[in-house]
């Protein structure tokens, strides 16, 4: 499996990772509200489409 360092590497990775991607968003927030206006329409798009996708599946 695993080695323990392995896991300790793999954790604080992904800690310092995901604080770096929280700065970075933050740091650019007025960018984000500035240029991506309505984003969040195209997210619920294709959250929709993945949604009818996963039912033509289950159903047929």
């Amino acid at each position: 499996m695993f080695s323990k360092g392995q896991i300790i590497f793999g954790v604080l990775f992904f800690i310092v990772f995901a604080i770096i991607i929280g700065y970075t968003y933050r740091k650019d927030l007025k960018v984000h509200k500035r240029f991506y206006r309505g984003s969040i329409w195209i997210l619920l798009a294709f959250i929709a489409f993945i949604g009818l996708i996963s039912a033509i599946k289950f159903l047929l």
